[in-house]
């Protein structure tokens, strides 16, 4: 015959008050207000299949949950430490790529005082791409792929794309084009009825 289970007493006021007021909230992380609430049916005398039954999971779901609140008290409601994998790069190492991304590309081109082009490195590239960028990284030492780099700049939101050196003139008799030569000119077509 299986064992009764049952929610250990609340060790002090202050705890049954915290489980309690766990148990009914509604803006707090739903994982805990459930195991909250199996607490407080074990405490009216629920068994662990009836608990089960009216929060819609398994049995064995809530008799884990009990005895961890038995042994480890309000702690014992919340997930442990450790879940999921572990980042193989570490924050230092983001931050240092991202850095790299937002810098300027050893071989882009810069104009001197003289108002000539030169690059820093005439070997390196002019724009940051991927490749480069996991290159750059990997001679700094962090081990990283291609995709990861990816991943990294668009959750930074870094741009890596930088404007084209071609869209931008020095030449001070450049005019950009205006706007249209009339108000009512139409920006498109309509359409044939």
């Amino acid at each position: 015959m299986p064992k009764l289970l049952y929610a250990r007493p609340p060790a002090d006021a202050e705890e049954e008050r915290q489980i309690r007021k766990l148990a009914r909230a509604r803006h707090a992380p739903a994982d805990w207000i459930m195991r909250a609430q199996m607490i407080v049916f074990s405490w009216q005398g629920l068994r662990t299949s009836a608990i089960a039954a009216k929060l819609g999971c398994h049995i064995q779901t809530v008799r884990e949950r009990i005895e961890r609140f038995n042994t480890e008290g309000l702690t014992g409601l919340g997930d442990r430490p450790g879940a999921g994998r572990k980042p193989r790069i570490t924050e230092l190492e983001r931050g240092r790529i991202i850095a790299l991304a937002r810098s300027t590309p050893p071989g882009r081109l810069v104009r001197d005082e003289a108002g000539e082009l030169a690059a820093d490195d005439e070997n390196s590239p002019a724009e940051w791409t991927l490749n480069s960028l996991t290159a750059a990284a990997r001679a700094q030492g962090i081990v990283i792929a291609r995709s990861q780099v990816r991943r990294i700049l668009r959750a930074e939101k870094v741009r890596r794309r930088h404007t084209r050196s071609w869209t931008t003139s020095t030449d001070p008799d450049f005019a950009p084009k205006g706007p249209r030569s009339s108000a009512v000119t139409p920006t498109r077509r309509p359409r044939p009825r």
